[in-house]
């Protein structure tokens, strides 16, 4: 992978992951292994149908996935994690929350403003940032204060 843990690493995560876990219910065959799967699903950027065979069938993965999230099992895991760590509190994190724009927002329908382009069209023929750079600096230049 691309991102290896040594098993001291392995040790303290499924410590804390276990203690994390609600009491009541199944506890699943390995933790270990749908830890991995979760690394591997995000590291590699793939849908849950491309799991590999090795972490089992991706619809249990996914499963299981999905009651823990919804039993607040990972928010108590990072949580663990942060509060063990010496460095946590320096690290940023994004929620990944899809931000929907109105439909006419997106330029579709009704009339477009003079002179408007596509964004495509403008990152690809719009004046680079030296460009505009040096631009203003004639222009300041030549002005008169």
């Amino acid at each position: 992978m691309l991102t290896t843990m040594t098993e001291e690493d392995w040790a303290i995560v499924l410590k804390v992951f276990e203690a994390s876990r609600a009491r009541r219910g199944d506890k699943g065959r390995n933790d270990r292994r749908f830890l991995e799967a979760l690394q591997y699903f995000v590291v590699h950027n793939i849908t849950w149908r491309a799991l590999p065979e090795k972490f089992g069938h991706w619809n249990s993965v996914w499963k299981r996935f999905w009651r823990l999230s919804r039993s607040g099992t990972f928010e108590a895991f990072f949580d663990a994690l942060a509060a063990m760590s010496e460095t946590a509190h320096l690290v940023q994190m994004f929620d990944s929350t899809v931000v929907r724009a109105h439909v006419s927002a997106t330029g579709a329908k009704g009339a477009a403003r003079s002179g408007a382009r596509p964004l495509a069209w403008r990152l690809l023929h719009q004046d680079s940032l030296e460009d505009r750079l040096r631009r203003l600096a004639n222009w300041l230049s030549s002005h008169r204060w």
